[in-house]
């Protein structure tokens, strides 16, 4: 097994982080996961935290504020939805960051039930269109 494994973190602003890395420490939705060489197949979504990566025995952190990682056995690819180098997160960068958490917070019951919506609609077209009956369903 190698030493190392290959690591890539980009957010929409830019290429953060491309290196040979031996760990990375991921803030995943169903809880912190260690990533390391060889390392079985996963896609997992990220949570806000802190994500850690030790490469050339330093350990290097991000801010990220969600997004997806890829793990295969070779390295890891993290697309952030935004990320910044924690020492550049200042006050008014992660003001803004909790504003928009709070909006998204206040807003977010009218998204579930559009969301919802969605879904039955999608589900009854999709089986509509391959020739079943959605009142059949036993709800």
């Amino acid at each position: 097994m190698a030493d190392t494994m290959q690591f890539d973190l980009v957010s929409p602003e830019r290429k953060l982080m491309s290196a040979q890395a031996s760990e990375v420490q991921i803030p995943g939705a169903d809880g912190e996961l260690t990533a390391m060489p060889g390392h079985s197949p996963l896609i997992t979504t990220l949570r806000p935290g802190i994500l850690k990566v030790t490469a050339n025995g330093q350990t290097t952190e991000f801010a990220v504020t969600g997004g997806f990682a890829e793990i295969t056995p070779e390295g890891v690819s993290v697309l952030a939805e935004r990320s910044l180098p924690k020492g550049e997160v200042t006050q008014a960068i992660f003001t803004d960051w909790v504003t928009e958490a709070h909006k998204a917070h206040k807003d977010a019951h009218h998204t579930v039930v559009d969301d919802a919506a969605k879904l039955l609609a999608d589900m009854v077209a999709m089986g509509t269109h391959i020739g079943l009956d959605p009142n059949v369903a036993n709800f």
